[in-house]
């Protein structure tokens, strides 16, 4: 069985991360388009870091919860027939073992020179100052994809939900596209689509979901698919 899953803010929600629904959390307290885009930046590139560097020491602080470990023996046990796609910028997945995690929003734990493309792992706290260690230009940022930029590896995604025959969704709530638009693409190319989430959410395409908490319904589902091997 060759399977695509797609996680979302969801997942690392019970580790204390929050998503971008949540009342009172980080996300309500910001204008997302002075910290979340390459216009904010430019007009305040202090203001931005200072946004980054707090969600980057809460992500290090943070520890993966019990569905980041189930999906990685999930990916381990797969091998090859899985691609395993976050829309989470932390590195929970990582940390918890799954391998080969492809990061489609970037990576709050890297660095990203502006100038020249370079990228190298991201210390506690960036500044507008902060020269880059190939070419030396003061274009320093955080290794995100901000809004009105464009996600990675989507030419990759689109092969392997073509080829899928079972495409997951978990803790997300299938409002930002393109992700929202996987589960319909999966569909129409025959695979069987399903979400695991607090509540069903509003991405099309979808032939069933799991409802209730990540650390509770994905282990389950897990340990039924490894017990199974097929179906959901």
């Amino acid at each position: 069985m060759r399977m695509v899953v797609l996680t979302g803010a969801g997942v690392s929600a019970e580790s204390g991360l929050g998503t971008f629904r949540d009342k009172g959390g980080i996300w309500a307290r910001y204008d997302l388009s002075e910290v979340a885009t390459p216009e904010g930046f430019a007009r305040d590139p202090g203001r931005v870091h200072d946004f980054y560097n707090l969600r980057r020491a809460q992500a290090a602080e943070s520890r993966p919860n019990t569905a980041h470990a189930a999906l990685a023996r999930l990916a381990q046990a797969m091998d090859g027939d899985l691609l395993f796609v976050t829309q989470n910028v932390d590195d929970l997945h990582d940390r918890a073992g799954t391998p080969g995690v492809l990061h489609m929003h970037g990576r709050l734990d890297t660095a990203l020179c502006a100038a020249c493309g370079a990228r190298w792992t991201a210390p506690a706290r960036m500044t507008p100052r902060d020269p880059c260690p190939t070419c030396s230009a003061h274009a320093t940022r955080s290794d995100v994809v901000w809004f009105g930029e464009m996600p990675h590896g989507l030419d990759r995604i689109a092969g392997a939900l073509e080829a899928a025959d079972l495409f997951v969704a978990i803790g997300t709530s299938g409002s930002v596209y393109p992700a929202a638009g996987f589960a319909a693409g999966a569909q129409d190319a025959g695979a069987r689509t399903l979400e695991l989430n607090l509540a069903p959410s509003d991405a099309p395409g979808i032939d069933g979901g799991r409802y209730g908490p990540a650390t509770v319904v994905v282990p389950a589902w897990v340990d039924e698919i490894l017990g199974t091997t097929g179906g959901f």
